[in-house]
């Protein structure tokens, strides 16, 4: 089980890298995007051409305010976390990522206890991976591999937007 986390840029980046050589293994991936549900992200048009590769979206076009979460929205993470469970556990999936889930944990849209039973269930075929800020310190202990990303500097923080084709 895998964990990209931090401040730094970079975190789905390198569970798409995982996603590009398990296809080129012949590998079957599921990727669950949660709080990414409407944005036109760029992968996704090419993951849909992909062999052996699903993904599924759920949250909002609109972003997640932490201090004022919605009950829809907790809805969406939970859907995201049974689709999740539901692709870990049907022997379709080599490889299952969980994309901002970290986040969706740590600004209460599901529990944390919820993202630590389904890292325990997890069958031992299945590489599991978790993206996002915030991984909270039992996933962190539960994984085999853990990177932190380090933010030194971003364009952001000079007023640049995201852009497409390199940000999103």
């Amino acid at each position: 089980m895998e964990v990209f986390t931090g401040n730094g840029k970079g975190k789905t980046t390198s569970a798409l890298g995982i996603v590009m050589r398990a296809v080129g293994h012949g590998l079957r991936v599921c990727i669950v995007y949660f709080m990414k549900g409407d944005y036109p992200y760029g992968e996704q048009a090419v993951l849909a051409k992909m062999p052996n590769v699903s993904f599924y979206r759920f949250g909002f076009l609109e972003f997640c305010d932490p201090n004022n979460v919605k009950e829809e929205e907790k809805e969406q993470a939970r859907r995201a976390l049974q689709t999740a469970r539901d692709a870990m556990m049907s022997g379709k999936y080599d490889v299952v990522v969980l994309d901002e889930v970290n986040v969706a944990a740590a600004w209460k849209l599901i529990g944390v206890n919820d993202v630590v039973s389904l890292i325990k269930d997890k069958p031992e075929k299945v590489e599991l991976i978790l993206t996002g800020r915030g991984a909270d310190q039992r996933v962190v202990d539960l994984a085999d591999l853990v990177t932190e990303m380090v933010k030194v500097k971003h364009p952001y923080d000079r007023g640049i937007l995201s852009r497409a084709g390199i940000d999103c």
